[in-house]
């Protein structure tokens, strides 16, 4: 009987990739593991399947026979004794903690847990107002975290004393337990019970750490916010972070920026947008006006005829580029206002530029009409 298609088995196409074969066969060895499975004769056999599937195709040599011959020319027993059984899932590195994480164990992990770490990185948000932003400002910045203590040093032993190797694990944070399944025995590493996985154990802990070789302490820190930041810009500060242990470096702290709005000035990146009410008659015969910028007020001059909506621009008055050169612009939209009540004096003056300019004629008798209202304002 011929057998299986090795490469059907693990979901591949004839050819795969030494990266794919390994990737196809992880994914399927956790989904069919006895132990995530037990009690399912199905999932034992696929198991098995893969496995040996998976023992050809990893093997150049075999591959290439398999390859070459195709599985029913290949020999009925050239895979065997390819069973779980005796099985090392550390040859894929860092497959074993998958495992862990599934089944308790996996034979991946050997690394030393209470060797250096990394102390956590930290976060903090500070609220700047519009000009803080612009201009750049220095903050002064109160942050909680663990440091090393000074009585002990961070080894979490009493003054005078050290602690000691753990004697069950030999300083390694693990320990090499067996599995009986079905299919045979597993060998994983699992946390050792007795140091905490730390390697080593304090038999006379230090009063002022308790033990844990850390203490909670509140500093200040000065933060250089440079010109031109704004709402979800992030500063980095390197090792301002919570201690690290075992000698690890110290984390970080990510400053989180949030600006306050402005009420005159609008920002999109490194632009400024405003707008300038003017009145009709401004918009008409053209005027001079002051423009607030982030600097101060500038003169510019609005031509004569200037419609509504109209936007000007002043070059680098924007916002500062942040740790860069140059300045974005400002841009200014131009709001006639139209005056919703008007003096007599004010509606003679309109009447009579609507005669001028041809809106009032006396063919359609709204000359008459005209000259009626000009009484009324009168009266």
């Amino acid at each position: 009987m011929a057998k299986k298609d090795f490469y059907e088995v693990l979901g591949l196409q004839k050819g795969a990739s030494d990266e794919e074969i390994k990737k196809a066969f992880r994914k399927l060895a956790i989904k069919y593991h006895p132990d995530k499975n037990q009690g399912d004769k199905e999932a034992e056999e696929k198991f098995k399947e893969i496995n040996e599937a998976y023992q050809v195709l990893s093997d150049p040599e075999k591959k290439a026979r398999y390859d070459q011959y195709g599985d029913a020319d290949f020999g009925a027993g050239g895979y065997g004794g390819y069973g779980a059984e005796g099985f090392d899932f550390s040859d894929f590195g860092g497959f074993g903690d998958i495992f862990d994480s599934f089944f308790g164990g996996g034979g991946g992990g050997r690394r030393k847990k209470g060797g250096p770490a990394k102390g956590a990185d930290l976060e903090y948000t500070v609220t700047l107002t519009f000009e803080e932003a612009v201009a750049g400002v220095e903050k002064e910045i109160s942050i909680t975290r663990n440091e090393k203590c000074e009585t002990c040093g961070g080894t979490g032993a009493k003054e005078g004393t050290q602690p000691k190797t753990c004697d069950k694990c030999g300083g390694t944070g693990q320990v090499r337990v067996q599995r009986n399944t079905p299919l045979g025995s597993f060998m994983s590493m699992n946390t050792c019970d007795k140091c905490g996985g730390k390697g080593t154990i304090i038999s006379d802990p230090c009063q002022e750490c308790k033990g844990s070789g850390k203490i909670r302490k509140n500093r200040k820190i000065t933060v250089k916010i440079p010109a031109g930041v704004d709402t979800g810009n992030v500063i980095p500060m390197r090792g301002q972070g919570e201690h690290g242990t075992g000698g690890g470096p110290s984390g970080d702290l990510y400053v989180n920026i949030r600006v306050t709005p402005h009420k005159v000035f609008k920002r999109k990146g490194y632009d400024i947008f405003i707008d300038s009410n003017i009145s009709f008659s401004k918009a008409t015969l053209g005027v001079e006006l002051k423009v607030p910028t982030i600097d101060g007020d500038v003169k510019y001059s609005v031509p004569p005829g200037t419609q509504p909506g109209t936007v000007f621009r002043l070059k680098g008055k924007g916002v500062p580029r942040v740790n860069g050169h140059g300045r974005g612009d400002q841009y200014v939209n131009v709001v006639v206002d139209i005056p919703k009540t008007l003096s007599a004096k004010q509606k003679e003056a309109l009447l009579m530029y609507m005669e001028a300019s041809g809106e009032i004629s006396e063919e359609d008798g709204s000359k008459k009409s005209f000259m009626g209202k000009i009484k009324d304002t009168f009266k």
